[in-house]
């Protein structure tokens, strides 16, 4: 099969989603309105309200959903073939994930910027506002472990890609109070600066590594671990205009050129895709993620299809930016829509490669030598980037290996392998780490507002002890994950989360429409709720059965804890999810059978 194949009919099929179906929940089930006052000019404090035109949004919003998910996910996925994840990446983004990204940034728009769980409290039941707030965190702490854990990987013992990483934060910085202090509103003279800079880290960062401060850019696992909390406490606790926002939106750029280029890059290469549509690992016994296509392949694929993720940022951040309404459908949608191109574009990168190099990396030594394969090209490709690529699974290398050898296949690129290979990387770190810092932002939005439940100063999100403080539990609870997982135990639980999350958004979202008297629309997200909920209940159980509780009760005794937390994690999960689900239920029953009254606007959107 040749990419050309895939790459054409699914974009299309992408395009006409955006410009019929989109416009049809806008003008049926939105019903969206420029003359309403947004929250962002409604409550405007400069810091996390605060009126931002609509590219710039976009940036941001797309740079804080679209993290390692669409990236990561796809290329492990490759392990069942090409087509099982290409199904679901193309047909779940249109009719799911886009739908719920969109309908939550709406939602919480009209209720003043109101999060998920609070607004599941107001308008299900306070049990599904407390259960939702417990899920949400125990889901947001797990989704940011699996996000963190592919950049580790990438960055361990890689100067030159840390360095790249590095001077993306001092400059994010500058070009915050450019943009908002020092020139407001000159954007585009902060683009253009910003986005040479950044590309001029990727050229000398080799010869930054090779230079005497070289090793101070050579970090371990848990360095690189330790690093990125270090910065996420200070990204997720300084004004949104200082750093994440420009971060974000400085990101953007890089990232959706990227994609774009990599787009024309495979249309004109054509690439060959090595892996079979279907492979030998569909019922089971893969060798990068465990179990069979059904259910796992949806949990793999997670943010690339729909992520209970994007709610939270939708709820947690964007909605408290939208300058007009009408900036919903582009930022909600539509950013949903380019992640999706990401996942596409991502399996085919992956599966272009020969599978037995594509088992050498995503695997350890020791794993792939049971496989009985020999690697093919990627000694050749290991000295062409520079770096040892073998063994360092969790899916963003060996992306960046495929990413660099479709570029380095152009006219003219063929002697820039190694530059596109630590391009590609900078390209896939910063769009995890301005999902975890935007991620661990939202988390502590959630830890106050509980914590303000039990003493009222911790719910002030201007107080910086409790601000701090919030910040820092969630950031060393999901570096414990990457601290003690791998990539086999953590991305499984992480998929699991991402998806128990997006139920309990589109079951909350099922009774919303249902509460403001708009049933005949309903089928808009109660038709994916039911998809989601089989495929990711299924696979928790599973992940309990047959992944997890056997670590707990196994022979090693050093994964014993690890066992027991990821079982007992996951369990909680789904639980949650459970009763949400019948919180949600009880609700819509009741007020489709007239036992309790339909919702005026005014009362649904106070």
């Amino acid at each position: 099969m040749r990419a050309l194949y895939i790459i054409v009919p699914a974009l299309c099929i992408l395009v006409i989603a955006y410009r019929y179906y989109s416009a049809f929940i806008a003008a049926k089930l939105w019903v969206l309105d420029d003359t309403r006052v947004t929250p962002a000019h409604a409550k405007n404090d400069r810091a996390n309200y605060f009126p931002t035109t609509r590219w710039v949004l976009f940036g941001h919003h797309f740079a804080a959903i679209a993290g390692a998910g669409p990236l990561v996910g796809p290329v492990l996925a490759a392990q069942f073939g090409y087509a099982p994840g290409l199904i679901w990446l193309v047909g779940g983004v249109c009719l799911a994930g886009a739908v719920h990204d969109s309908f939550w940034l709406w939602a919480s728009v009209r209720r003043n910027g109101r999060s998920l769980a609070d607004i599941a409290r107001t308008e299900v039941s306070p049990i599904a506002g407390v259960t939702a707030g417990i899920a949400i965190l125990f889901i947001l702490v797990i989704a940011m472990a699996g996000l963190g854990l592919a950049v580790v990987n990438a960055l361990a013992d890689s100067a030159w890609a840390t360095f790249t990483i590095f001077i993306t934060i001092p400059l994010a910085l500058v070009m915050g109070f450019y943009m908002f202090r020092w020139r407001p509103g000159a954007t585009k003279e902060a683009t253009i600066v910003g986005v040479t800079v950044m590309f001029l880290a990727v050229v000398y960062g080799r010869n930054v590594a090779e230079s005497a401060i070289g090793h101070w850019f050579v970090l371990s696992h848990h360095q690189v671990t330790f690093a990125m909390a270090l910065y996420t406490i200070a990204a997720a606790t300084l004004p949104v205009w200082m750093l994440l926002t420009p971060r974000a939106y400085l990101s953007t750029f890089m990232k959706i050129g990227t994609i774009a280029f990599l787009v024309v890059g495979v249309m004109v290469l054509n690439p060959e895709l090595k892996a079979p549509a279907f492979s030998s690992f569909i019922s089971g016994g893969g060798p990068v993620i465990p179990g069979a296509v059904f259910p796992f392949v949806f949990i793999t694929i997670a943010c690339g299809a729909i992520s209970g993720f994007h709610g939270l940022v939708s709820t947690g951040t964007t909605s408290k930016m939208i300058d007009k309404e009408s900036d919903i459908r582009p930022i909600g949608y539509g950013a949903m829509l380019v992640e999706g191109v990401v996942g596409i574009v991502a399996i085919i990168t992956a599966t272009a490669l020969n599978p037995s190099d594509y088992y050498a990396i995503n695997t350890t030594p020791e794993v792939f030598r049971t496989l009985g394969l020999a690697v093919v090209n990627l000694p050749e490709l290991q000295r062409e980037v520079g770096e040892i690529v073998t063994g360092r699974p969790g899916g963003a290398v060996s992306l960046a290996v495929g990413m660099a050898q479709i570029f380095s296949g152009l006219p003219g690129m063929g002697k820039l392998m190694a530059y596109w290979y630590h391009f590609a990387i900078m390209f896939e770190a910063v769009f995890i780490l301005t999902t975890i810092d935007s991620g661990t932002r939202i988390g502590r939005f959630l830890l106050q507002e509980f914590g303000g439940r039990l003493w009222k100063p911790l719910a002030r999100t201007d107080w910086l002890p409790g601000t701090l403080g919030s910040t820092i539990v969630i950031v060393l609870s999901w570096a414990y994950f990457i601290w003690t997982g791998n990539v086999s135990s953590v991305w499984p639980l992480f998929g699991v989360a991402n998806q128990l999350l997006a139920v309990v958004a589109l079951a909350v979202a099922t009774t919303l429409v249902i509460n403001i008297g708009r049933q005949r629309y309903v089928w808009i997200v109660f038709l994916p709720l039911c998809f989601v909920t089989i495929t990711t209940l299924t696979a928790g159980v599973l992940n309990i059965k047959d992944n997890y509780w056997p670590m707990a009760v196994g022979p090693d005794a050093s994964v014993h804890l690890q066992g027991y937390v990821n079982s007992l994690s996951t369990a909680i999960m789904l639980v949650c999810a459970v009763i949400i689900l019948v919180e949600t239920s009880r609700r819509s029953l009741s007020v489709l059978t007239g036992r309790m009254p339909i919702l005026s606007l005014t009362e649904s959107e106070a």
